[in-house]
């Protein structure tokens, strides 16, 4: 665990070192700051809706399939590009603790992009507005969480190439199958249930089993079942962790094969 402390403080450091991390940060911040300004109108001055919105709505998926492969694009195949990825191998961690420095950093740095809302719910409460801080709070929740996810697996996408562009474009590919995969899944299995099922309820039945299976890939709505309406659920967080901590494992061992190949 120290080792991966070590490599998450220098990964943030180097973040934070380089322009273009802040242009990244000041154009996020500014399109959340209008987003949020066009909510608020939008709500009719509804502050917790506005908020829930500009942390969950169609710009926040948006920035969730792009912001991760640009970070990880970095973390991974840039290092790996220039030569430094192989150093920090070698040096006395292990390769899970440099993978979990690595994602720390990354998703810590989202965490304070996302950070913004909450500034913005406490402007809103000092001047008399009435946010709902335990939704408001759940949410930002569900966003580090969800902002771990994406960013596990852009790290594992990018761990297949040390051309930063290309692991950029391989993450965002696998961000969006990773949302559309539930929609994708469904819409295939309600066109080949029917030729397994010989009665309507044999169909129902395995309809439903089958919506179980898809529905513990759906990120979105585990999102929005628990943190989104402010209840912070232990099995929401689990799925969180256990589909994380999966990538995360995947992302350590392509980079021990990758290491092995030379």
């Amino acid at each position: 665990m120290t080792g991966a402390l070590v490599v998450a403080r220098r990964e943030l450091t180097g973040l934070f070192m380089a322009p273009f991390t802040w242009i990244v940060l000041l154009v996020v911040l500014l399109l959340n700051g209008l987003l949020f300004n066009s909510y608020l109108v939008r709500s009719g001055g509804n502050i917790t809706a506005t908020l829930n919105a500009s942390m969950s709505e169609g710009s926040f998926w948006v920035w969730m399939v792009f912001l991760p492969a640009l970070l990880s694009m970095r973390l991974i195949a840039e290092e790996s590009r220039n030569g430094t990825l192989e150093y920090l191998l070698t040096a006395p961690v292990g390769d899970l603790a440099v993978v979990v420095g690595k994602f720390l950093a990354a998703t810590l740095f989202l965490g304070l992009v996302w950070t913004s809302a909450l500034v913005y719910a406490g402007a809103l409460d000092y001047v008399g507005g009435s946010p709902d801080w335990p939704a408001i709070i759940g949410t930002w929740v569900g966003t580090l969480l969800v902002s771990g996810l994406f960013v596990s697996i852009g790290m594992l996408a990018s761990t297949f190439t040390a051309t930063p562009l290309l692991a950029a474009f391989l993450s965002m590919v696998a961000c969006v199958l990773w949302l559309t995969l539930p929609w994708l899944a469904l819409l295939a299995l309600s066109n080949v249930l029917p030729y397994f099922a010989e009665t309507g309820a044999e169909l129902k039945a395995l309809s439903e089993r089958a919506e179980t299976v898809v529905g513990s890939m759906d990120a979105i709505g585990h999102f929005q079942r628990s943190f989104q309406v402010g209840v912070i659920d232990s099995a929401e967080v689990i799925f969180f962790f256990a589909w994380t901590g999966l990538f995360l494992f995947l992302t350590a061992r392509s980079l021990e094969a990758r290491r092995w190949r030379g």
